[in-house]
């Protein structure tokens, strides 16, 4: 593959990290403080803003290993090395990383239901929906290709013991 190619998605990795630690380091942190300023006796909103916060900062991190095992899978292209145990690994790493977020995510849809419903804001619960949705196609994919990418070095380890 050429390294153009590469480098585009390279970059693409970039560019679909900074809008998710803006969030995680800006916008997050914001809500939270927010939510405390709320804060009163009988109003459990802000426990239930904290809760989003906090399953939006946690999922944060299987996110971006996920981002670095795609840069080490294309890095392992570049070198030639797309056919090796390490792919194989990283796109397993892909893999747990993004049924993780989705079941953080699944796990935080009842609090994200419970704003929604306060704030009369039905699109909210479709963003949640609609990360695990993602999370979850992304898994069901990772693992196509790691059993497709295994069987594919099975067959070339075949061929260099038969030549």
């Amino acid at each position: 593959m050429k390294k153009g190619t590469t480098l585009l998605l390279k970059l693409a990795l970039l560019v679909i990290a900074i809008p998710v630690a803006i969030i995680c380091l800006y916008a997050m942190p914001l809500l939270a403080v927010e939510a405390f300023d709320h804060m009163n006796g009988e109003n459990v909103l802000p426990f239930i803003m904290l809760g989003i916060v906090a399953v939006a900062i946690l999922s944060a991190f299987p996110y971006y290993n996920a981002l670095y095992q795609s840069y080490t899978l294309l890095k392992l292209i570049e070198k030639k090395e797309a056919f090796s145990g390490a792919s194989v690994l990283a796109l397993k790493k892909i893999k747990k990383s993004a049924f993780l977020v989705s079941l953080l995510f699944t796990i935080g849809l009842p609090f994200i239901f419970m704003v929604a419903q306060w704030d009369d804001a039905p699109g909210l619960v479709l963003i949640g929906m609609v990360i695990v949705g993602a999370s979850i196609v992304v898994g069901v994919f990772a693992a196509v290709l790691e059993a497709l990418l295994q069987e594919a070095i099975t067959y070339k380890t075949e061929n260099e013991l038969t030549i």
